[in-house]
């Protein structure tokens, strides 16, 4: 038995100094959810249905409890630098940075009050890693990283920028409630993802 050849794709090539975070915008036909890591587009791979939930009772509940100055969303890119505009699964951001047309593509670091990450079976190393720590020598002051815990519950650990070293530092891990009073007051039953 012969197997079908794979139908041929036409992947764009890489620029000699690698791609800029304005290219995200220009590249016709990327798939959905494409970052910028160091210079390299990354293509995320299909989420996996704790993913899919972990993100939507996180930001049902952030936007929620957000102050008026704040905003919640999903799946956006920031832009920290050049060659780096990741998409965090979840960000709060500053009102401001949202236009009245809301036709943004992504946000600026400056912008971005908290990122968060649900680390994916593809992606723990950048999850867990790299995005973090170019989220903190971006600025961005506080991040988040959601593991799948027991059954479909999540685990939320949570870090703050430590402003001496430029780096987080863990003040957090939270089963099945999520209590905080920074950025702004939170209180998230991450049980209740039991129901979603």
């Amino acid at each position: 038995m012969t197997a079908e050849p794979l139908p041929t794709t036409s992947w764009p090539v890489p620029p000699p100094d690698g791609y800029t975070a304005d290219d995200l915008d220009r590249i016709p036909d990327l798939p959905p959810h494409t970052e910028l890591i160091d210079g390299s587009l990354v293509f995320t791979s299909p989420q996996k249905y704790f993913h899919s939930m972990a993100v939507d009772l996180l930001v049902m509940c952030l936007r929620q409890q957000v102050p008026e100055e704040l905003r919640a969303c999903r799946e956006m890119s920031v832009l920290l630098n050049r060659r780096n505009r990741p998409e965090p699964d979840v960000m709060v951001l500053r009102a401001e940075a949202v236009t009245e047309e809301a036709e943004e593509t992504g946000f600026r670091a400056a912008d971005v009050v908290l990122a968060v990450e649900v680390v994916s079976p593809d992606s723990e190393e950048r999850d867990r890693k790299r995005k973090p720590q170019l989220y903190a020598e971006a600025g961005i002051p506080h991040f988040w990283r959601v593991e799948k815990g027991t059954g479909r519950r999540p685990v939320v650990y949570v870090f703050e920028l430590e402003p001496a070293t430029g780096s987080y530092v863990p003040t957090g891990i939270h089963h099945d409630r999520l209590k905080l009073t920074v950025p702004f007051d939170i209180d998230i039953d991450l049980t209740a993802i039991d129901r979603l």
